[in-house]
């Protein structure tokens, strides 16, 4: 018997010493072959492939002794996914809390008010570490995979910064902006004004999206909706030269000229009554609320300053007294 109580009491001591080795190596930090190790957790990757994935990135740790942490832990099942990065001094029980947890790296994309959509692509492009898919679909077909009717992406997207996992795809971010423009609109129209020249939700995005590119004072943003607003009402054009420009599209050079103004397209506002087909542009909240909410005025005309901000006019004299004022620098 004193040999039973011997090797029981040699075994305990070896398991004592074995958890003593496991907890000490629990909080060392992980050595790493270089500065930083990263990696991108797709869904459904096993808890042994996720050990795989941190030694090929640089973690320098024996893989069956991260394995068995991860699975004896009772949290290898809890890993998401997703794209993580360490550092120096991060320990293994802080490698698997931060998986647990979802501390991924983020990267963000600004969307910019006024923007046009293909200023969005372009950023969806210069996004790091983002997926592209929708390089070589027309604008129709991202309509088409985002469920946008008529196929007009245009104006639907909301300008906002987006957080985004590494390796994510470029849909999943439209998909998020649309939603948060679908959402936007629909808080927004319940709140409008009544006796409004606006049909619908879509006919607010569109005058909002001319409003957003019309403005340049945000002090200005009420009463240049209340312009457009009461010319809708008279069935006045809207004569916006933003809206020329928009329609023509790549031609436009920087240099509107007066032939433009009378060369016919669907967003001309010179040519063409009422609201153009499409937005020109992804308007802000504020101009949202703008057209649905405009400032009390008769105004139905206005020019720029100079410095941003706007003149508002009533009747035609005073617009051409005011745009020979501020444009072409006549004092009368």
């Amino acid at each position: 018997m004193r040999w039973l109580r011997s090797f029981l009491a040699a075994a305990l001591l070896l398991c004592v010493a074995a958890a003593a080795a496991g907890w000490w190596w629990l909080e060392r930090p992980l050595p790493l072959r270089g500065e930083r190790a990263e990696v991108s957790i797709e869904p459904g990757t096993t808890p042994r492939e996720v050990v795989r994935l941190w030694l090929d990135a640089g973690v320098d740790a024996p893989s069956e002794l991260l394995y068995q942490w991860f699975r004896w832990s009772g949290q290898a099942r809890k890993i998401r996914a997703g794209s993580y990065e360490i550092g120096p001094g991060t320990t293994p029980r802080e490698l698997l809390d931060k998986m647990v947890r979802g501390d991924e790296v983020l990267e963000n994309l600004r969307l910019i008010d006024g923007w046009t959509f293909r200023q969005v692509r372009q950023a969806l492009v210069d996004a790091p570490n983002l997926k592209q898919t929708i390089q070589g679909l027309t604008d129709e077909q991202v309509a088409k995979l985002l469920d946008l009717p008529g196929g007009v992406v245009e104006g639907h997207v909301f300008p906002d910064t987006y957080a985004y996992s590494r390796g994510v795809s470029d849909m999943t971010v439209l998909r998020r902006a649309v939603a948060a423009m679908t959402r936007r609109v629909a808080e927004a129209w319940p709140t409008r004004a009544e006796g409004l020249p606006l049909a619908s939700p879509e006919a607010a995005l569109v005058l909002a999206s001319i409003v957003e590119k019309e403005t340049g004072s945000p002090g200005d943003r009420g009463r240049v909706a209340a312009v457009f607003v009461n010319r809708l009402k008279l069935g006045m054009p809207l004569q916006s030269d933003p809206t020329v420009i928009y329609g023509l599209g790549t031609k436009f050079d920087g240099n509107l000229r007066r032939s433009d103004l009378t060369t016919d397209t669907p967003w001309n506002t010179y040519t063409r009554a009422g609201l153009p087909p499409t937005p020109i542009a992804m308007p802000g909240l504020a101009s949202l609320q703008a057209v649905l909410r405009p400032d009390q005025s008769k105004a139905l005309y206005f020019v720029a300053r100079g410095d941003g901000s706007s003149v508002f006019s009533d009747n035609l004299d005073d617009h051409n007294r005011a745009v020979n004022q501020f444009q072409k620098g006549q004092r009368k």
